[in-house]
């Protein structure tokens, strides 16, 4: 009697080419064990503690109607909280996409004394309590600050403006543009900027068209990041914003106010608004890396 090739197989080695083999191994073979179970935990779990909160929001929001609503969206206040939470959102995840690459490459490309104790350094913002950084940061440049008396001569006000705003978001969503570029920094083939070098090219050179297009992706990634970080962050800004209304409050701070005053579904609906506007930009940026990624040259 023939033995049956398949049954022979050791588990976990690829089949003797035969009938039906391949498709066999393709139905027994499991990426990881267990996975129908782990995929309906993986979906409960992402369902009560996203999709259900954020399925709540549109729900309390829907009570006002189309009309309300839009008033609500619309109210000069609310405008100038979403321009100013969005605005100084992007201006600071735009500054920390240069200055954290600058970061991590010091950190990944260089050694100096100390350079360990600066890296851990960077995870500061991710332990810090935002209110005690909000707290911190209103010391030192109020106008009668460390920082805030030295700039005052010569005209520039950061605490209770909107440039202290811009300056507490910097803070907490550096880390994130530094830490997602850490790694492919330190992975990137040295021996292709090597070449470049080689072939004449001079190091702006060798940094715009090979290191460039290896990290532009990534970069990106960290700024998106760091802007979805800094548009929702309320405790680090509350203290140096000041909350001068149409001038340095916060979308989060009017929600915050909505909430105080009982009006639960106009606060939902603000919050609606940031939630579509940061879906908009987050789509926008994915869609901006698959663009780069489709562009880089093949290796």
């Amino acid at each position: 009697m023939a033995s049956n090739p398949t049954s022979d197989a050791l588990p976990g080695l690829p089949l003797l080419p035969g009938a039906g083999a391949k498709s066999r191994t393709r139905r027994s073979f499991r990426m990881l064990p267990g996975f129908g179970l782990t995929m309906g935990y993986t979906l409960v779990y992402v369902s009560l503690i996203v999709l259900l909160p954020l399925s709540a929001a549109f729900l309390r929001s829907a009570e006002l109607g189309p009309e309300k609503f839009w008033q609500v969206i619309t109210a000069p206040r609310v405008l100038a909280s979403l321009r100013l939470s969005f605005g100084a959102a992007l201006i600071a995840a735009s500054l920390n996409g240069v200055f954290g690459f600058i970061i991590a490459w010091a950190l990944t490309r260089q050694r100096f004394p100390a350079r360990r104790l600066f890296d851990a350094i960077i995870d500061l913002p991710f332990a810090l309590p935002t209110a005690v950084a909000g707290i911190a940061l209103t010391a030192l440049y109020a106008p009668n600050g460390w920082i805030g008396q030295l700039l005052l001569p010569l005209g520039i006000r950061v605490a209770y403006t909107p440039l202290g705003i811009v300056v507490a978001l910097a803070f907490v969503s550096l880390p994130f543009v530094v830490r997602t570029l850490q790694p492919v920094l330190g992975d990137l083939d040295r021996e292709l900027e090597r070449a470049a070098e080689t072939l004449g090219a001079s190091s702006i050179q060798t940094f715009i068209w090979v290191v460039l297009p290896s990290i532009w992706p990534t970069l990106l990634t960290g700024v998106a990041l760091g802007f979805s970080r800094a548009v929702g962050e309320y405790g680090s800004v509350i203290f140096i914003a000041g909350n001068i209304p149409m001038v340095s409050e916060i979308a989060p701070l009017m929600i915050m106010t909505k909430l105080e005053q009982y009006q639960y579904a106009e606060a939902t609906a603000i919050a609606v608004v940031m939630l579509l506007a940061s879906f908009a930009l987050m789509f926008g940026i994915n869609g901006l890396q698959l663009w780069a990624q489709r562009r880089r040259p093949a290796r």
